[in-house]
């Protein structure tokens, strides 16, 4: 029985997930009636409340997933870039790059800053900070990094690919700015390397 009560709760979640997905990708978060979102996904409102808190916790979670899977996407683009080094540059270049996509844009890197606040406090951007910093002193140890603090050059690494995607979707010409910020990114990461290139 709580297995089963268990299991329904989570597929409530996921339709409440999905259907505010779609409503705050194609309306925005203030736009986007609590009704209509919870009408869609068959449910009530009491049970946004159950597994959310409230509107804020529902957008947290979309943002959780959406992020999650920009940073597996990411990896992936990372793992075909050859080694430790050039898939750490392509995984930046790919995260920024994701920001001309409109469901990116407008709820993970406009929405999201705007109500839930510091995208680097987030949850998910910690999981990205920890990847990337296992990397930064696998590198270090390699010889490839300078002998930094791997923290700090992480944060700095995710930081620069961070900023440089909210820098494209609020840009008024989002793919004008997508080569310039990758152009940056890749310079000042590139300050890292023990050997110059």
């Amino acid at each position: 029985m709580a297995t089963k009560r268990a299991q329904m709760m989570e597929e409530n979640r996921a339709r409440l997930i999905a259907a505010a997905r779609k409503a705050f990708a194609d309306q925005g978060y203030a736009a986007a009636s609590m009704d209509e979102l919870t009408a869609q996904a068959g449910l009530t409102r009491g049970a946004l409340y159950h597994n959310f808190g409230d509107k804020r916790g529902l957008l947290a979670a979309v943002v959780n997933q959406i992020d999650a899977e920009m940073a597996a996407r990411a990896q992936a683009v990372g793992a075909r870039a050859g080694d430790g080094w050039q898939a750490l540059l392509a995984e930046g270049a790919a995260y920024i790059e994701m920001a001309l996509e409109p469901e990116v844009q407008r709820i993970v890197l406009l929405d999201g800053p705007a109500v839930l606040g510091d995208p680097s406090r987030w949850a998910s951007q910690n999981s990205c900070l920890e990847v990337t910093q296992h990397t930064v002193e696998r590198l270090i140890a390699e010889g490839v990094l300078k002998p930094v603090d791997p923290e700090a050059a992480a944060r700095l690494i995710n930081g620069a690919a961070l900023n440089a995607a909210l820098w494209v979707a609020a840009s008024d010409e989002p793919r004008d700015v997508l080569a310039k910020a990758i152009d940056a990114f890749r310079a000042l990461a590139t300050g890292l390397l023990a050997k110059p290139v």
